[in-house]
């Protein structure tokens, strides 16, 4: 298991925080999910055997924020 806080800039509500964890839950490997708008922070752990930070960082991109 791995586990990353990403700085994500973009997010100014609760709907964004949503939004982010919706693009990243479905994703193989992913454990958890949380992410703070007002700390511009998503912390993700995950099974680094299914998948890696770049898939990670695509998948917050592809939801409109910046990585």
């Amino acid at each position: 298991m791995e586990s990353q806080t990403l700085t994500v800039t973009g997010m100014k509500c609760g709907g964004c925080e949503a939004n982010v964890i919706a693009k990243l839950k479905p994703l193989s490997g992913i454990i958890s999910v949380t992410a703070s708008a007002k700390n511009n922070e998503v912390s993700i752990e995950y099974n680094d055997e299914l998948t890696d930070i770049s898939t990670l960082k695509a998948a917050i991109i592809d939801a409109g924020f910046e990585v």
